[in-house]
């Protein structure tokens, strides 16, 4: 499985430049004997992908600042605002630019799915790390401690309850996530 750091360094400006002085160069390799307007097409093609991306950048960029501001005002809703935002930013995102940045798109979700659950949302956040499972089959991304997202975010919504001593010693979870755990485990027991 190829994990991913989860927070983007915010490369996004200068990905976004490289990305078109990259096609800017591409465009003067293209003969100009191509027949029909395939060259047309495909630069309109790019085009669209480049502003669908532009638009999804803008639109993620402000459910930061949403998530920000809450985090500053210590209020849920503001979270549960800044993941609505997130998951629009992916539903507005047109059909020309699904394989664009899947990385950037899947940290940008999983960080919505965070919101939810600090906002105390846990059955919405359960229902996108679903659909995060999913829509990235065979990928997870590293929290800041090192711990699997998918592994953390899975014991935090409940999807894995009642799990055997044996599997949480298997699962990628931050030490302190863990004591928790056994110490949960611990009182229930005693």
């Amino acid at each position: 499985m190829k994990r991913l750091p989860l927070y983007p360094t915010k490369p996004h400006r200068y990905a976004e430049c490289a990305t078109v002085f990259f096609l800017i160069s591409l465009a003067g390799c293209v003969p100009a004997t191509t027949g029909g307007g395939e060259g047309i097409g495909f630069r309109q093609a790019r085009f669209e992908e480049i502003a669908s991306m532009r638009q999804y950048r803008n639109c993620v960029e402000d459910a930061y600042t949403v998530a920000e501001e809450a985090g500053r005002n210590q209020q849920a809703a503001g979270y549960r605002t800044s993941a609505k935002i997130i998951e629009k930013c992916e539903a507005d995102l047109g059909p020309e630019a699904q394989n664009i940045a899947p990385e950037e798109r899947m940290q940008a979700y999983a960080i919505g799915i965070l919101n939810y659950i600090k906002a105390g949302d846990i059955q919405k956040a359960g229902a996108n790390l679903e659909t995060f499972k999913s829509a990235y089959s065979g990928y997870d991304l590293y929290l800041p401690s090192g711990a699997s997202f998918i592994d953390t975010v899975s014991v935090l919504t409940g999807k894995s309850t009642a799990i055997p001593r044996q599997k949480l010693a298997m699962m990628n979870l931050s030490p302190d996530l863990r004591a928790e755990m056994q110490r949960a485990r611990f009182w229930k027991h005693n």
